[in-house]
């Protein structure tokens, strides 16, 4: 199994705004940076109930029909996924990893704050590809939280793209 994570972050390490806007993001993404070439690869989409959320009100549902897994120990509506395949999940990271590894999942794409800092935390993180977007929010929800440990990180490569993204993939672990 392999988990990856693939997002955008402002220069200073924020996500989403204090009250989880994105209006800071380039419109439609900016210019092409890979994430078509990196969702095709992928077979679930883990997302927290927060993300999830804030995905359903983007004017269309950005993952096809891709099998999204959404975390929360509460109820979800899911009804809202026009187009799409979701599903709710509860449990620890390596539960919800082992479940979908059962189900014949291969590679799985984690996102949303909470959600990522969590599958960092255990351990089940081997990739993570950060674009950084040139702006500086000051305060808002980070990407990464507070750890147990350091985290290790094998940095494979930087690309940077004429709108000011730049982007870097890692692998976690160092090796």
């Amino acid at each position: 199994m392999t988990v990856s994570v693939f997002i955008a972050t402002s220069v200073d390490g924020f996500i989403a705004r204090p009250n989880g806007d994105l209006d800071w993001l380039p419109a439609e993404g900016g210019e092409p940076h890979g994430y078509n070439e990196f969702i095709a690869g992928i077979d679930a989409i883990v997302v927290g109930r927060k993300t999830f959320e804030t995905v359903l009100a983007f004017p269309s549902w950005p993952y096809g029909d891709k099998r999204v897994v959404v975390l929360s120990s509460r109820p979800v509506d899911l009804s809202a996924t026009v187009g799409g395949v979701a599903e709710q999940m509860s449990g620890t990271p390596a539960e919800i990893v082992a479940r979908l590894a059962a189900s014949g999942s291969h590679h799985l794409y984690i996102d949303g704050g909470i959600t990522i800092q969590g599958f960092l935390r255990a351990g089940l993180i081997q990739r993570l590809i950060v674009t950084r977007v040139p702006v500086l929010l000051g305060d808002g929800v980070p990407l990464f939280g507070a750890l147990p440990e350091d985290v290790r990180l094998r940095h494979i490569s930087t690309r940077h793209y004429p709108s000011g993204l730049v982007q870097s993939e890692y692998h976690v672990g160092g090796q």
